[in-house]
């Protein structure tokens, strides 16, 4: 690994109905496209920061919280953003999904069946979210921008950190942790399964770790390849070069900050 990649911050990333959100260790920078035909951007520091954790079993949540904590502020600083999951369609789904998942667990399914199809009836709000609109050609953009600033040269929409990759190993050990939490004594069931939701996330998080310190394990590019296939035909469209303008401008006034 050469100086210059030695150097390169690393970014994580969200696509919104009209614009792009780019989020580095310690900022965040939101730039959208408003109605008339403007780009907007708006830069501030992260007020919550989840890495300074290092407990495997805390990072990964404390990571992800991270990532949504700062979403009240980008509201209040750039109220033209439109968030991909507070649109009408999503937040149906959303009750939707609420419903569809009490008459599942009142069935004669076995209490895995039960908790593998709850966990992929709550994927459908967020793959409805990445249909939306514009959402999945800004997811592109989003993928497309910062990995060819991490990489050093024009990448695909596909990008090896984008969050699909843990849909896969958080329904697997989610549906594995809500079955040893059923059999727990009835009084301490509700703890035990908020125990498992944890212990989830915390593993998916770890395993997703793994894969990105060793990529070219076989064992990390096969369990790569649901995300991948799934961001290229479901999560991700190829943007426009004015939704390219729009990432870029967002990933600059990030790494404005992030290098100040």
């Amino acid at each position: 690994m050469g100086k210059d990649e030695k150097e390169k911050v690393r970014l994580g990333g969200m696509a919104l109905a009209n614009g792009v959100l780019v989020h580095g260790p310690t900022s965040w920078a939101c730039a959208v496209r408003t109605d008339d035909g403007q780009v907007k951007v708006v830069a501030r520091r992260k007020r919550l920061l989840g890495s300074k954790l290092k407990s495997p079993l805390l990072r990964g949540p404390a990571r992800l919280a991270e990532a949504f904590a700062f979403l009240p502020d980008v509201k209040r600083a750039l109220p033209e953003a439109q968030l991909p999951f507070t649109r009408g369609r999503v937040v149906r789904s959303m009750l939707a999904s609420v419903i569809v998942l009490n008459v599942v667990r009142r069935t004669r399914l076995s209490y895995a069946a039960k908790e593998l199809l709850s966990g992929l009836m709550t994927l459908a709000p967020a793959v409805l979210s990445l249909r939306e609109g514009a959402v999945a050609a800004y997811h592109g953009a989003e993928h497309i921008t910062i990995g060819s600033y991490e990489h050093g040269e024009k990448r695909t929409r596909e990008h090896e950190r984008c969050g699909t990759h843990l849909v896969g190993p958080l329904v697997a050990t989610a549906t594995v942790g809500n079955v040893l939490a059923a059999r727990v004594p009835l009084r301490f069931r509700p703890a035990a399964r908020a125990a498992a939701g944890v212990g989830a996330l915390a593993a998916s998080t770890e395993v997703f770790a793994w894969m990105q310190r060793n990529p070219d394990h076989r064992v990390a590019r096969a369990l790569a390849r649901p995300g991948h296939e799934f961001q290229h035909r479901v999560a991700t469209a190829e943007p426009t070069r004015a939704q390219l303008e729009v990432a870029e401008a967002a990933l600059n006034a990030c790494l404005e900050l992030e290098e100040s």
